[in-house]
């Protein structure tokens, strides 16, 4: 009688192992096939993952070749497109008592396209914070990200506008406030990338993320940006091009509660506008010519005569729903700089 009792125990256990590896490796496609299901509930998206692993020993599942693309996006240029995606537990919070994950990207694209807005299609908050949530769903206190990417893109100016910042590096700790910081802004933010036209970016935060509308500190900084790596930028907006000339960039921007001030400050160096011989063969001929003729001794006439730089400090303030910057205070900058102080390069440390 007992071993039939011990038979059965045995048939019991054996059972419920199978059931374990049953459910293992079923559970890869079940999450693959809700999280599919999430992205493209997602008003005015599409969206799919091409695979998912489970790992249940260190309490983490990879998602690879993650897409959400607008029903208006070309298909080339998806919204977000990321090759490898970690998530997982954050071991070390939870001898503080919380339970909150961290997650790492490797080569996220991000592809911001102009004129394609459609305000019918946009998704509400509920519906983005269902979304992350089928994605990630715990807290993210520590988020990674490794070899990014930033594109704006408009194919409706001509010519085309491509400007991207590669390269990225991001790095966010204690998001969720884990530590417990006594601090209006418990969380910070470092990012470093390269730009277009061989730039290189550096920026620092301070933030609050756990406010409906974040507070933050930014200091930003993008030296060494070859201007004519912008010339289709430039040709679109304003219908000249540079011959040479770099540029260096410095921000500060504070917000709370919905407003922010702060500024940017642009320097020019060694800028050329015109090239007479090949000018005069653009369309306009001699009239693009001469346009790009006066435009350069403009920039002549407004260089500091010390510093060999045009430069100027453009103030930005108001709410994320309406941000103001005053085109007479950048003029007035210009010239301050060139005739009366030289802008000090760098960030100015002066907003309260």
């Amino acid at each position: 009688m007992n071993g039939i009792k011990l038979r059965k125990r045995y048939w019991i256990i054996i059972g419920f192992v199978l059931l374990v590896i049953i459910v293992r490796l079923a559970l890869p496609s079940i999450v693959k096939s809700y999280v599919n299901r999430k992205l493209n509930n997602l008003p005015g998206y599409t969206g799919h993952v091409d695979d998912i692993d489970i790992h249940l020993i260190r309490g983490a599942y990879a998602i690879d070749g993650l897409v959400l693309k607008k029903n208006t996006d070309a298909a080339k240029y998806p919204t977000l497109q990321i090759r490898h995606t970690d998530l997982s537990i954050e071991w070390k919070s939870l001898f503080k008592g919380r339970l909150v994950g961290e997650v790492i990207m490797n080569e996220p694209k991000v592809h911001l396209l102009a004129n394609t807005h459609d305000p019918s299609e946009e998704p509400s908050k509920e519906h983005w914070t269902e979304t992350v949530k089928a994605l990630m769903p715990m807290t993210v206190n520590r988020l990674q990200v490794n070899n990014g990417r930033v594109a704006y893109l408009d194919f409706k100016a001509s010519p085309d506008v491509n400007l991207h910042i590669d390269n990225m590096q991001l790095t966010a700790l204690n998001l969720a406030n884990v530590e417990k910081a006594a601090t209006p802004l418990p969380s910070t933010v470092w990012l470093t990338g390269t730009s277009i036209g061989s730039g290189k970016l550096k920026m620092d935060m301070k933030v609050n993320v756990l406010k409906e509308l974040p507070d933050f500190d930014l200091n930003a900084r993008l030296t060494g940006v070859k201007l004519t790596s912008l010339n289709d930028f430039i040709e679109a907006k304003g219908k000249i091009d540079v011959e040479k000339g770099t540029l260096d960039m410095y921000s500060e921007l504070k917000a709370t509660n919905g407003r922010f001030n702060g500024y940017v400050k642009p320097f020019i160096k060694n800028v050329k506008v015109l090239n007479w011989k090949k000018d005069v063969k653009k369309k306009g001929g001699i009239f693009q010519a001469a346009k790009e003729a006066v435009v350069g001794l403009f920039t002549k006439a407004v260089e500091n005569p010390k510093t060999k730089k045009i430069a100027t400090k453009v103030p930005i303030s108001g709410s994320f729903n309406d941000p103001k910057t005053s085109g007479w205070k950048t003029f007035i900058g210009v010239l301050k700089n060139a005739f009366i102080k030289a802008f000090t390069q760098g960030i100015d440390n002066t907003l309260d």
